[in-house]
């Protein structure tokens, strides 16, 4: 049911962002960091028309910046290893 829920749509602007952030040439460890408070409970109602849209595979989500340690990114990077 949430893949029906669309909240809002994704701004073409944004759309080509996103393309340019997944096909960067760049090789170093690199981020997109979401919103503010009162944003959160759009991003919820929209994550998965933004990961389509996106044409992501891999997620990870936190709920604070102070979340994202160099630990935690290792963690979740040694998925791919």
């Amino acid at each position: 049911m949430s893949d029906s829920l669309v909240v809002c749509e994704v701004d073409p602007e944004l759309k080509e962002k996103l393309r340019k952030f997944r096909f960067r040439k760049e090789t170093d460890n690199a981020a997109i960091v979401s919103c503010k408070p009162e944003q959160q409970m759009m991003y919820a109602g929209s994550k998965n028309r933004l990961v389509q849209t996106a044409e992501l595979t891999k997620v990870f989500e936190i709920r604070t910046t102070d979340d994202l340690t160099e630990a935690w990114l290792k963690e979740k990077l040694s998925f791919f290893r």
